[in-house]
């Protein structure tokens, strides 16, 4: 078979069924992807092909680019990573079941063998080959996160109990039942059997993170346990805080909390990732992510607290989104068994329940997959529009499910008993499902294609190891320190050091310069401690002799805004400069272009310089003519708004076809995110137009061509009654002839039917040629469509590599010098005899030092 043309926002799930012939149709299967923000379930017994099918699934929204966040209990799903685009036995001996090839009386390296031809084999039937392999491996950055463990990437739940990125007032409700979520989940999971609605312990935890949260505060656990010894609030409804919950047993729960941060092994759930729902859908770059998250090592109580503070992050990041029509991403939820029952209220049902209701309107699809549609919620099941029903074993399955299917149907107004659902699900097999999507006339039987990913079974938690090594080891480069993320140091803590050496550095005056009063001089703080400076010396170089002290060199502090203006866009930025100039010996004559961007906060600054006690100094290097005036000074003042007129930017991504721009304090990244979705609500856009349009060209065809059809069966129909008649009149004249009744006329009748017959003839010739020609342009405009539908997922696909700058230039009169001041710059100078030679070091002390 040869796979039908790609076709982005096209999911291909495999090819149609044919029951009754028990054999595959060669009519490919092509899912809309917006479908699924409808939602999905997909039932099946073990055995069924539902792994299969759902992993099908899953590279087809990679491909797509679509994100999608993964809740795995089993373990089944991390077999999405075993990608082998080059379907060599050594690519699957690692991951081979040593069981499996016991049972088949193989080795590991013979049952690899035999595993890849396998592999190469049901690939080939479905058309799909190495390209197509290779761009699932690159679409997606696949990762598979394990909370409180770190065989993956660890999880942090800290982040979780951070106050949401929404205002309070404005979101109240649905910050209020996040609140609860995760009240009730932290009360499982520190064993607290109680109420999570009514029990004074929940309303207690529900009070803290309200007080917290409403003041965009937020929460980590050490504080939780010593707020709900010192409760925030005074008052619980009309009683006090101590007689609604008394502080002895309020000191009991704290304890429980206590004793879980204690436990063993708790500190892998405060490491890792934040939970950040936006971090684990995109890369750094914007690249979509498939974040696995990996439940099968964990006790039922942590499953349930760390999914509901899954589903409450993930509820939080679809309400900041704006709303869509096409598939913007998906969760996943591979087994909802005990997640959404239908009569037990578990802190993960809310949630859950809150997407299916509405999370269409922000582009989020939800899949859920069960084997038993029993355990499932009623409403979550008919809150589904497409489902995907493979074999069942039990009978109770059976009318479960077509309980909710047909109740799904007839409110979505259809004719439940329009189609005998009953007997199409008795008669699936293996890999063979019903698909019945409300977008659609009818039902499908189809069977689900080869899966790309080596569906191997669930992994094991050195398994998972494994396959993290690589991701886990890749290190992003440590950010170098503002000047403001760390506190001034004092110079006047005492640091034990052995007998100072006496010296002034040389060119350095012991007191500052006098200068103009009205040149204000500043003093950069001091960042590095004289301990800090010695330490930062090569270990065992310092003699007892040496001396350290403090020195200040000369620059130039220039503090500027500029305003970037872009009518059009209506973009008003404003840029805070500060700009660091040294004047250093060779400058002759200070020029701004060779200043530093200074990250500081303007209030560490001093108006004097430290005094060490444990140190020399403060010393001054003396000061050039070229700063010493106040005209002096104004004259650099005013180069430095020549210098950020010619030379300040502002440089923001566009795209012109999207016309969208960056914003100014947007990131890049975000940028990028914003795009990718507008080109896919674009790509959907103009295929539907151009379907539409084509539809209607080949309805009126079609309807043509019927015509035709019906005139050809009319044309032969009349041609054989013409040859009857032919036959009767050539009989009858013969038959006159020879009894010697010769007639004119008989024999003019004759020809005249003849005539008759071949102009039937002609017509039937004629209506062939025309349903031939009409056949011929309904293909033609079939491919012009495919070519047509094409170039426009070819446009949209390549979305990166269209985006263009702009830069922003900034006016005269957007450019504003607060102020050009006289800068002193701390350092550290450390003079020493090695017994050989003196040696020195200047260590710069106004930014921290970094190893």
């Amino acid at each position: 078979m040869i796979m039908s043309t790609e076709k982005l926002g096209s999911f291909f799930l495999g090819d149609q069924y044919d029951l009754t012939a028990k054999k595959r149709l060669d009519v490919p299967i092509h899912y809309d992807s917006r479908d699924l923000t409808t939602h999905a379930v997909c039932v099946g017994m073990t055995g069924s092909g539902k792994t299969g099918l759902c992993i099908g699934l899953l590279e087809e929204a990679a491909l797509d680019k679509i994100p999608t966040i993964m809740i795995d209990p089993k373990g089944d799903i991390t077999n999405l990573l075993l990608q082998f685009p080059e379907l060599k036995p050594e690519n699957f001996k690692p991951w081979i079941n040593a069981d499996d090839a016991r049972r088949k009386n193989m080795s590991i390296e013979a049952y690899a063998k035999v595993t890849a031809e396998k592999w190469k084999t049901g690939l080939a039937d479905w058309g799909i080959g190495s390209e197509r392999m290779n761009a699932l491996k690159d679409s997606a950055d696949y990762t598979i996160f394990t909370p409180g463990s770190g065989a993956g990437i660890p999880v942090s739940i800290l982040g979780s109990l951070a106050a949401p990125k929404l205002d309070f007032e404005s979101n109240k409700e649905s910050i209020l039942e996040r609140i609860n979520g995760t009240v009730t989940a932290l009360l499982g999971l520190a064993g607290q059997n109680v109420d999570p609605l009514r029990s004074r312990e929940a309303i207690l935890l529900a009070g803290i993170f309200e007080h917290f949260w409403k003041k965009g505060q937020n929460l980590d656990l050490g504080k939780l346990i010593l707020s709900i010894q010192e409760p925030p609030m005074q008052q619980v409804g009309v009683f006090d805080i101590d007689t609604f919950f008394p502080k002895k047993e309020r000191f009991q729960l704290s304890m429980s909390f206590n004793n879980l941060m204690a436990s063993p092994g708790f500190e892998n759930w405060l490491q890792g990732d934040t939970l950040d729902i936006d971090q684990m859908m995109f890369t750094a770059d914007g690249k979509p992510r498939h974040s696995i998250f990996y439940l099968a090592h964990l006790p039922d109580s942590e499953r349930m607290f760390f999914v509901t503070l899954l589903l409450e992050n993930m509820l939080t990041w679809m309400r900041t989104q704006p709303g869509t029509t096409s598939l913007r991403a998906l969760l996943y939820f591979d087994e909802v068994y005990g997640f959404l029952p239908p009569v037990s209220e578990p802190s993960s049902k809310r949630p859950l329940m809150t997407m299916l209701k509405q999370a269409r309107a922000f582009g989020l699809g939800c899949v859920l997959v069960t084997q038993n549609p029993v355990d499932i919620d009623y409403k979550g099941l008919t809150n589904a529009g497409t489902w995907f029903i493979g074999k069942l074993q039990a009978e109770r399955d059976k009318d479960r499910v077509l309980e909710g299917l047909k109740n799904a149907i007839n409110e979505a107004g259809g004719n439940s008993e329009a189609v005998d659902y009953d007997s199409m699900i008795a008669q699936l097999g293996s890999r063979i499902f019903l698909l019945h999507n409300v977008h659609d006339d009818k039902p499908i039987v189809f069977h689900t294609r080869w899966a790309m990913s080596y569906l191997r079974g669930p992994l094991t938690k050195p398994q998972v190891r494994e396959l993290m090594q690589q991701k886990k080891s890749s290190t992003n480069p440590s950010a170098q320190p503002s000047l403001s993320a760390k506190k001034p140091v004092r110079s006047d803590i005492p640091v034990p050091l052995p007998d100072l050496k006496p010296a002034t550095p040389e060119g350095y005056l012991p007191q500052k310069p006098s200068l103009d009063p009205s040149i204000r001089q500043i003093f950069l703080p001091l960042m590095v401690s004289p301990h800090e400076a010695l330490q930062s010396v090569e270990e065992g170089s310092l003699s007892n002799s040496y001396s350290i002290g403090l020195i200040y060199q000369p620059a130039l502090f220039g503090l500027a805004d500029v305003y970037f203006v872009d009518k059009r866009r209506n973009i008003k930025e404003k840029t805070e400069k500060k700009l660091l100039l040294r004047l250093t010996e060779n400058s002759i004559v200070p020029d701004w272009n060779d200043a530093e961007e200074l990250m500081i906060d303007t209030k560490l600054m001093n108006r004097n310089p430290e005094r060490p006690d444990n140190a020399l100094g403060p010393f001054f290097k003396p000061l050039k003519d070229t700063v010493n005036s106040e005209k002096k000074i104004r004259t650099l003042s005013k180069q430095l708004e020549d210098q950020l007129y010619y030379n300040e930017r502002k440089s923001i991504a566009v795209h012109d076809d999207l016309k969208l721009f960056q914003h100014p304090a947007e990131p890049f990244r975000d940028f990028m995110i914003r795009i990718s979705q507008a080109a896919r609500e674009k790509r959907d856009e103009e295929t539907d137009a151009l379907e539409a349009t084509f539809e209607k060209q080949v309805e009126r065809l079609e309807k043509k061509l019927r015509k035709e059809q019906r005139e050809l069966a009319e044309d032969e129909l009349e041609h054989e009654n013409r040859k009857r008649q032919e036959l009767f009149s050539i009989g009858e004249t013969v038959l006159g002839f020879f009894m010697g009744k010769r007639s004119t006329s008989k024999i003019g009748t004759a020809l005249n039917k003849r005539r008759m017959t071949a102009k039937a003839k002609a017509d039937i010739e004629e209506s062939h040629e025309e349903i031939e020609e009409l056949r011929e342009e309904i293909e033609e405009l079939e491919e012009e469509l495919k070519a047509r539908v094409e170039a426009i997922t070819n446009k949209w696909e390549n979305i990166r590599e269209t985006v263009g700058k702009d830069e922003l230039a900034p006016r005269r009169t957007d450019i504003v010098i607060h102020s050009v001041n006289l800068a002193w710059l701390p350092f550290w100078s450390i003079a020493w005899d090695d017994g050989v030679v003196e040696k020195k070091k200047t260590i710069e002390a106004f930014r921290q030092l970094t190893s």
